[in-house]
């Protein structure tokens, strides 16, 4: 039973498994399945994709991370920082919302659940320790007011193309936002944050994104909230449209020929790379023009696309009036309309995405932007085609989703953990996790990790079980197999705020002052990771990086330069730091204690702080090594130690080593280092040295006693 548990935890589930347990696990899954459905679909789209992958994300990934995953409690599925930081990995690959950009999407599920599940069987859990603290709380405000600003354009209902950076972004959404806001689009983002925000307050045990969802979707349905019309270029009555339009299309297609041809030339450069690898001389001539043909084609596809954007910028900026003509209808530009023609009050706009327009079939919007159809069904079952080259190119970006999608999960867990007193396998949550990415993207699901959202209201409901997560997938495939008619109209306004609303509990401004108290540099690192993140937006993997190179700088400056005290006698009768606590200490004895491994990058620091205690106490008789704090030593720590030794003799100054844990005591020994020092200078605590030493020293004729006499650590001697 031991053997298979270990690969089926599932199993231990069903020791002693009851019918009320089942009944708990019922409840539970149906009521997070009422809150993943509608923020699984405005994950998707904070991804980058259209709103019905979140309910593909929303069908295996629960499930099967419960399966084998150790937590009982956690809830797997699309979640608004992986999904942010899914969509500004793929931008540069491929148009957001493209059957090219959901292809990666998937492939980068796939290879981010091929890492998890790696380090998980490799039990390589420890991994996510390189990210502290600090990093992850400021990369995690930051990405909250990213992912809440980044839904200001539904919010307002205007539509920009995205700048390199996110703040640039804002600005164009502010100038749209100005220019023109759709105000039923508004008052639904604000009624739908009303009724969350309300029933969160006074009535927790309400499913309050469900009753949003429902309430704006029926009151959207029986409005009429979205009005398009699918119109030819003739029945819009402005001379400029028309050139405008053919220009807008002349440009998009030299984005794709320029980008088509990129790719291809790309792949051959690639390919002949990988053929002269290792060849002396260099890149051939065929390589380097190669090269330069691509950054010509880059140079004329940036030049079009900045074209493309401001034609599509103009476009945009056009509203009209439509002129009701029997059952015809007519567009003038607003305020432009001939005498005595009845219009119907709406403010129109052309709907300009990134592909070329057909001028026979113009999207006219005099509405507001809902969800519109979803595909009936559960999605095909297949798994991505994933290929060197593609792997490559995803693998840094799923490395960090990995470890920040995984760093978020099990802290998840712990958590819950603490309260059911159920134990939590690091290793086994990332194989699960791992599993869960892998088998997902077989069913065309993106990168999924732990919710707190939905892992808080399964606590809350009672679940006891994974089998609460097996039951939320299967109303995932009911939702899909019968009713997404019902999310049609389902405003996209209102998926706008159900995001809002789920990043507001990642602000967390305490943690940067908690980061402070604990250490300044903390403080410092938490702020920088937060700036960084905000100013290079939507490229959050360097918030990251740099958070994670500045941790790291301080773990190896502290690791170079570890604590090396001289101790004295303090009033609690305990050697303790004589510059911290400013104790008086002895002019002939120095006892000093080495805080940390005793290794390459800071063993020539011990030697450089004996010299500076010898030049301070020029009267020094003994060195007295503590070594409670060394806790491992190398070959050049060792050797560094010898070398300490072999000086102090010479200077005819005495040494001795105290309290020496095993595993060091085991090196000086292989060395002989132990046979140098002499087994009579080795003592098992300080007290039994320190008196040793003073009763040797304090004995000497040749020292001036009188200079002893106020010395603290007289008060070590034998009465």
């Amino acid at each position: 039973m031991m053997f298979l548990t270990k690969f089926f935890p599932f199993l231990l589930w069903f020791k002693g498994y009851k019918r009320e347990s089942f009944k708990l696990d019922l409840v539970a899954g149906i009521t997070v399945a009422m809150v993943l459905i509608p923020q699984s679909m405005a994950y998707a789209q904070l991804a980058g994709l259209p709103a019905y992958y979140g309910l593909y994300a929303a069908f295996l990934p629960p499930m099967v991370a419960a399966l084998f995953g150790s937590s009982r409690q956690l809830g797997t599925g699309p979640v608004a920082v992986v999904s942010l930081m899914s969509a500004a990995s793929l931008e540069p690959l491929a148009t957001a919302g493209s059957p090219e950009f959901i292809t990666y999407s998937i492939l980068l599920a796939l290879v981010v659940g091929i890492f998890q599940f790696s380090l998980g069987v490799l039990r390589l859990g420890m991994m996510v320790n390189f990210l502290s603290h600090p990093v992850i709380n400021g990369f995690t405000n930051a990405a909250a007011i990213i992912i809440a600003s980044s839904q200001f354009s539904k919010f307002f209902g205007v539509y920009v193309d995205k700048a390199p950076h996110h703040y640039e972004t804002m600005m164009r959404v502010a100038n749209a936002a100005m220019d023109y806001t759709h105000l039923p689009t508004l008052i639904y983002a604000i009624s739908a944050v009303t009724i969350m925000a309300a029933l969160k307050k006074f009535a927790p045990q309400v499913p309050n994104v469900l009753v949003a969802v429902f309430i704006t979707t029926v009151i959207s349905y029986f409005t009429g909230f979205n009005n398009d019309a699918s119109v030819d270029i003739s029945a819009i009555k402005q001379h400029s449209v028309s050139e405008q339009i053919h220009e807008f299309n002349q440009a998009t297609i030299l984005i794709e020929k320029y980008g088509t041809n990129r790719a291809n030339l790309g792949n051959d450069a690639d390919e002949l790379r990988a053929a002269e690898k290792g060849v002396y001389g260099g890149p051939s001539v065929e390589l380097i023009k190669m090269e330069s043909e691509i950054a010509i084609l880059t140079n004329h596809m940036n030049h079009a696309k900045e074209e493309a954007h401001l034609l599509r910028k103009d476009l945009r900026h056009m509203k009209f009036e439509a002129a009701i003509d029997g059952d015809n209808h007519t567009f003038h530009p607003k305020g432009n309309i001939p005498p005595g023609i009845e219009t119907d009050g709406n403010t129109w706009r052309l709907k300009v995405k990134n592909r070329p327009l057909d001028s026979s079939n113009l999207l006219m919007m005099g509405g507001g932007a809902i969800v519109g159809k979803v595909p009936e069904g559960l999605p095909s079952i297949a798994m991505p085609e994933l290929t060197l080259q593609s792997l490559l190119k995803l693998l840094p970006t799923a490395i960090i989703i990995s470890l920040l999608g995984f760093m978020e999960a099990i802290a998840i867990a712990k958590a819950m953990a603490a309260k059911t007193g159920q134990k939590i396998d690091a290793n086994q949550e990332l194989i699960g996790q791992g599993l869960a990415n892998i088998i997902g993207s077989f069913g065309s699901s993106y990168t999924v990790s732990g919710s707190f959202s939905r892992s808080a209201v399964n606590l809350a409901s009672g679940a006891v079980t994974g089998i609460s997560s097996v039951i939320t997938s299967v109303m995932v495939v009911i939702t899909l197999l019968f009713f997404t008619p019902l999310l049609y109209h389902l405003p996209q306004a209102t998926l706008a705020a159900v995001i809002m609303m789920a990043v507001i509990g990642l602000l967390n401004i305490k943690g940067f002052v908690h980061s402070w108290h604990a250490q300044k540099y903390d403080g410092i690192i938490s702020v920088l990771s937060f700036v960084v993140t905000l100013y290079f937006a939507p490229h959050l993997d360097k918030g990251i990086m740099v958070g994670f190179v500045l941790s790291m700088g301080v773990f190896l400056y502290k690791s170079m330069r570890p604590v090396v005290a001289e101790l004295s006698l303090h009033e609690d009768k305990i050697l303790k730091s004589s510059e911290h606590y400013r104790l008086k200490g002895c002019s002939h004895i120095s006892v000093v204690r080495f805080d940390g491994a005793l290794f390459f990058a800071n063993a020539s620091y011990l030697d450089e702080q004996v010299a500076k205690f010898r030049t301070d106490h020029p009267d020094i008789r003994y060195i007295l090594l503590d070594a409670r704090g060394i806790n491992d030593m190398d070959a050049s720590g060792e050797a560094t130690l010898s070398m300490i030794v072999d000086r102090l003799r010479a200077a005819k100054i005495g040494f001795a080593m105290c309290s020496i844990k095993g595993q060091v005591m085991a090196v000086m020994e292989r060395t002989h280092l132990i046979n140098k020092i002499g087994m009579e200078n080795i003592y098992p605590d300080t007290v039994k040295a320190v008196a040793d030493i003073i009763t040797e020293i304090h004995t000497n004729t040749d020292l001036p006693v009188k200079r002893c006499k106020n010395c603290p650590l007289t008060k070590y001697m034998p009465a």
